[in-house]
């Protein structure tokens, strides 16, 4: 274990091997094993809503379901979340592609500023960007 310091704070950081998943993991065990070298497999788990268990399964490759779809669900939106400056909240990725790809909410004012927000927010890959650049 590492212990590097930030800020004054002493901070150890786990070895989490995910080794098995191969040269390219996917994005929700490389997030999951950043919670855990962050946190711990106990806390991680909490934090998803999975077992200790189940967290280092599915980081060892060896998730006994024959499909990981139901805990990589829970790691994409408990870990990969992004702070929407429309909403003034975190919200999954899927949640911001949702918002943004729907129809202009031309019903409800507040709503149709949100959405306008979004259509130029960072976090959308398709935004429009202004005529100032």
């Amino acid at each position: 274990m590492s212990t590097p310091v930030s800020n004054g704070i002493i901070r150890r950081t786990r070895t989490v091997d995910i080794s098995n998943w191969g040269e390219e993991p996917p994005r929700w065990i490389a997030l999951l094993a950043d919670e855990v070298r962050a946190t711990n497999r106990k806390m991680a788990g909490e934090r998803i809503g999975v077992s200790r268990t189940a967290v280092s399964l599915a980081l060892a490759n060896r998730y006994p379901s024959p499909s990981t779809e139901s805990i990589e669900k829970k790691v994409l939106l408990a870990l990969d979340g992004l702070q929407c400056p429309a909403q003034q909240l975190t919200i999954s990725v899927e949640q911001c592609r949702d918002y943004r790809a729907r129809p202009a909410p031309t019903h409800n004012p507040m709503a149709m500023r949100m959405w306008r927000h979004c259509q130029s927010c960072p976090h959308n890959p398709d935004r429009q960007q202004g005529d100032d650049q």
